[in-house]
């Protein structure tokens, strides 16, 4: 396998150095990027709407180019769906990521065009696994299978004439090249099923037979499949069942609180965690250092990066203020919300996430949240990352798991100060929940300074209540919602009590 390696290494010789330079200087195709969506944008309709012909440079690109939600963009998208051609970009489009997000109903259709296909996606990919084959030559990844839960695609609603939407993990499925099937499992059929409980059972009888070597997808839908693994064969570790697995790709939500759930099943201390920042929108990031909790930013796949500091955010989407801070003007520790461009044909796109830089050269980001899931009903602003960080935490310190959990904030009356309900389902309960909760609210504070002053001697917020849910909750919900499998998520932070009140309803 290191000669397998250092064959595929040579072969992608010249992604290597690109991937180096990409890091050192970012600034150089960050300029190409900008340059190639204006050429690709002004054969458009859109491009033509606002005048690329006649832009410049950033300055002028952005007095035509106003900051836009998925909302905004709504009309254009749909032109393309009913058929369409040349609306966002200077390619035909027959593929839409379909995602509800994590704040909102609403199904979003992201359009995938060839160029974000292969140039975004599958170069976001191609850059992650060369990265740890070049960290780790004597890995085996190659010897066996790659496991691919995957989601599902159909005719899309507004056309059905050749054109289709799914979970983006399924249009990566549907779009890769014959010979990634060998390397693959389970058959292309069984990942694109719809059913997420078929699909788990043919997985069983079909990828436990395959020398497993990855998998990679959302940590709560892996889990729940390797756990019927496990009752299918009767094991108690899937390194009984595959004992070569050495890596785990996830995303799409934190992986802090699942990271123990992991290790109890997975045996090893050779077996590989590693995050990746791969949206609907793009392939923005991944981790190349595994005692680097951060992930490197892709700065050379298609995707132009402007950013808002959000203690500017309300003056910066008012229109107040235009000069946000490019790539080369971020600071590290910061709060920002992303704003991209991509060949995909979003411009000026706000994709609703926050990320912090931990450092700039080379640029290497964390997640810390979305620009609308946030609780802020007593001035305590509590970030998902705030909420992420507090649960781990809570749960080292108490020796428990949990496998999912949503907030909401319950607001003050004429009888009580207002506080926050969480509402928890554990795979592994605390000895004392009590003990839980009251750890959980001081690891609250201890991560958000606001939360803690408004905490302080019960100022304006009595201590969090916890609701301890049946196991399996959860998966009810989002069984009633049709949010099973693929990159569905549960929404953690709620502004109001009607998510929490419809899990109740299910005890």
């Amino acid at each position: 396998m290191k000669i397998a390696n250092n064959i595929l290494s040579e072969y992608y010789g010249r992604l290597t150095s690109r991937m180096k330079k990409a890091a050192e200087h970012p600034e150089i195709f960050q300029d190409e990027c900008f340059a190639g969506l204006l050429k690709a944008g002004r054969r458009t309709s859109f491009g033509k709407e606002h005048d690329f012909v006649n832009i410049r440079g950033i300055n002028s690109f952005r007095r035509n180019v106003p900051i836009r939600e998925y909302d905004d963009f709504v009309p254009y998208i749909d032109r393309i769906r009913k058929g369409e051609d040349y609306v966002l970009w200077d390619q035909k489009v027959k593929w839409f990521a379909q995602s509800s997000g994590t704040s909102s109903g609403k199904s979003k259709f992201i359009p995938i065009t060839p160029d974000s296909l292969n140039l975004t996606h599958y170069g976001g990919f191609k850059r992650m696994i060369l990265s740890y084959l070049l960290r780790h030559p004597d890995s085996k990844i190659l010897s066996g299978a790659a496991l691919t839960l995957g989601g599902s695609v159909k005719p899309d609603v507004l056309n059905g004439k050749g054109i289709f939407s799914g979970d983006l993990s399924a249009v990566l499925l549907k779009n890769s090249p014959a010979i990634v099937e060998l390397i693959r499992t389970p058959k292309r059929e069984t990942a694109l099923m719809e059913d997420f409980d078929g699909k788990v059972e043919r997985i069983c009888r079909e990828s436990t037979k395959r020398n497993v070597t990855s998998f990679s997808g959302v940590p709560s839908w892996n889990l729940i499949m390797l756990e019927r693994v496990l009752r299918y064969t009767g094991k108690k570790d899937i390194r009984e069942i595959w004992p070569n697995l050495e890596l785990f790709m996830h995303g799409g939500i934190n992986f802090a609180p699942y990271k123990k759930l992991f290790e109890e099943i997975i045996s090893g201390e050779d077996m590989h965690y590693l995050e990746n920042y791969n949206a609907s929108e793009g392939y923005f990031a991944f981790q190349d250092d595994e005692n680097n909790d951060s992930m490197l930013l892709t700065t050379d796949n298609g995707i132009f990066y402007e950013f808002i500091p959000m203690n500017e955010f309300d003056d910066v989407m008012s229109g107040r203020r235009t000069d946000i801070p490019l790539l080369g003007d971020v600071s590290e520790g910061i709060n920002y919300a992303m704003v991209i461009s991509t060949c995909g044909g979003l411009y000026r796109y706000l994709i609703g996430d926050c990320v912090t830089f931990s450092s700039t050269r080379p640029y290497r980001i964390k997640i810390t949240g979305r620009t609308k899931l946030y609780i802020n009903a007593f001035g305590e602003e509590l970030m998902i990352g705030n909420a992420e960080k507090a649960i781990a935490a809570a749960c080292e310190k108490t020796d428990c798991t949990i496998s999912n959990y949503t907030v909401h904030p319950v607001f003050m009356n004429n009888k009580s100060k207002g506080r926050h309900e969480w509402l928890i389902e554990f795979a592994k309960e605390p000895a004392d929940p009590e003990k839980f909760a009251e750890e959980l609210d001081r690891q609250v504070a201890l991560h958000n300074s606001d939360y803690e002053a408004k905490r302080r001697n019960n100022a304006t917020m009595l201590s969090l209540k916890m609701v301890k849910l049946k196991k399996g909750t959860f998966y009810k919900w989002m069984e009633q919602k049709g949010k099973i499998g693929g990159q569905n998520k549960v929404p953690r932070l709620c502004r109001d009590s009607k998510i929490a009140n419809e899990l109740i309803k299910l005890q």
